[in-house]
């Protein structure tokens, strides 16, 4: 349905206007009966030191509410999305969950209250230098009173703090490594499949990053179809991350160009751009 027919990678030197921070927590919604604050927190430590932090966990539901914590991995899938898991055997290299604890395990929140949720890392003394990434979950479980009655089926509600570990100075190094145009389903009202760009970042050092930047869709007259802007999700340590943008517009048959401007935290704004033709309309993935 489509071809890529070359990809040009080159560094263009910009100076930050602005000072880049680790970007914004999206709060938890009223609905989940769940809140905490922070739910992202980046420290420095040296090998083999102790850290304590807290989290203010406060119950927004209407009824009395325990929930149990428990320390987490989690990676980043190839839909931008993270996956938080009890045990992600291919993260162990880079994984903070070992050092984690969490005080206390298990508690009850009164409908509007809020507790403090201490944690504890401590480092390994023979800890290399890079980022190392855990997290601090907590689930709600049925309160006292009702562990014996059954009305039903309830939901349990997850909220999660990720927390990155630096460990000396190390550098940022990656940078775009691929573009690709993808069909997606139809919607309902229309038999035409649609299209998403994705870009795949490299992270070729032991630092993780959060890219800021825009993907442009160009015509083969030049004019931006359209402007999506990455996601702000981290690209952990030695490896490559999909970085997915589906695209709102209508692509006719044509030639078009994938061009992406992407600051991973250095400084350097990368530019890179990918030649694609969208041979015809395209049919819907089969689906199983």
């Amino acid at each position: 349905m489509h071809t890529i027919r070359e990809l040009h990678l080159y560094p263009t030197v910009g100076i930050l206007l602005a000072l880049l921070t680790l970007g914004t927590a999206v709060p938890a919604q009223a609905q989940l009966g769940l809140g905490m604050a922070p739910m992202r927190v980046e420290i420095h430590m040296t090998p083999g030191q102790e850290y304590s932090g807290s989290l203010k966990l406060g119950n927004q539901s209407n009824a009395k509410t325990r929930v149990r914590g428990e320390v987490l991995d989690f990676d980043v899938d190839d839909k931008t999305t993270p996956q938080f898991e009890r045990d992600l055997p291919q993260e162990a290299a880079y994984s903070c969950k070992k050092w984690l604890s969490l005080n206390p395990m298990e508690l009850e929140l009164e409908n509007g209250g809020f507790v403090i949720a201490r944690y504890t890392l401590r480092a390994p003394t023979n800890l290399a230098e890079g980022s190392y990434n855990c997290a601090a979950g907590f689930t709600t479980l049925p309160v006292a009173e009702q562990t014996s009655a059954v009305f039903g089926m309830r939901m349990a509600v997850r909220i999660v703090a990720a927390i990155y570990v630096v460990v000396g100075s190390p550098a940022v190094r990656g940078g775009l490594k691929e573009f690709k145009l993808e069909a997606t389903p139809p919607p309902k009202e229309s038999k035409e499949a649609g299209w998403q760009a994705v870009v795949m970042l490299e992270n070729q050092g032991k630092m993780y990053f959060r890219p800021t930047g825009k993907l442009e869709v160009v015509d083969d007259k030049g004019q931006a179809v359209e402007k999506e802007d990455f996601a702000s999700v981290p690209v952990l340590p030695e490896r490559s991350q999909r970085f997915v943008f589906p695209l709102k517009a209508h692509l006719d048959p044509g030639h078009y160009k994938l061009r992406a401007h992407v600051d991973i935290g250095t400084g350097e704004i990368q530019e890179g751009s990918a030649d694609v033709t969208v041979d015809q309309a395209a049919s819907a993935p089969e689906t199983h």
